[in-house]
């Protein structure tokens, strides 16, 4: 006895439909943005902090989607807000300095440097805090898109611990 799955599946061409993906996609080429200039961007206020987003899997229309890549500033004696999530993700600290938890342990950085989060099956917890009374932290963070195939939890949990004290206050 056949599911409906399968009546569906055998009415459609699945390998002609890579071609028809394929079409799409050089279409979509044609008009995708190729420079993202941080001029354009808007700064966003969520639960992690202020933002600004380059590659995020939402946005479609650039010409590579491979990569997520934010720009995040942290206020002077601020804090992100603290996540659970896969790890994997690379920081490059553009300006200032302070520390970063992952798991609990300090990892302290400056202006220049790269943090590596590690990936762990079963996840890590991290925040990241500006210890400069006086100037915003800047970093950037990159990490594969790797959503679509895996999903956002990618088998270790996608989970806001705690909100950023900037969102927090704007309740």
């Amino acid at each position: 006895m056949h599911s409906e799955r399968t009546k569906q599946l055998s009415q459609r061409q699945l390998w002609e439909e890579l071609f028809q993906l394929r079409d799409k996609q050089r279409e979509d080429m044609k008009s995708a943005v190729q420079v993202i200039r941080r001029a354009e961007l808007p700064q966003e206020l969520n639960r992690q902090g202020l933002m600004r987003w380059y590659l995020h899997p939402s946005l479609t229309d650039t010409i590579l989607s491979t990569l997520m890549f934010y720009e995040q500033e942290i206020p002077p004696g601020s804090r992100s807000g603290k996540l659970k999530f896969q790890g994997g993700q690379v920081l490059y600290i553009l300006k200032g300095r302070g520390h970063t938890r992952i798991d609990g342990v300090r990892h302290p950085w400056e202006a220049g440097d790269v943090v590596n989060l590690p990936l762990r099956r079963d996840g890590i917890i991290v925040q990241h805090v500006n210890d400069d009374e006086v100037e915003t932290a800047r970093l950037l963070a990159t990490e594969p898109n790797l959503f679509s195939c895996t999903g956002v939890d990618r088998g270790s949990g996608f989970e806001q611990i705690e909100d950023s004290p900037e969102f927090r206050n704007q309740r």
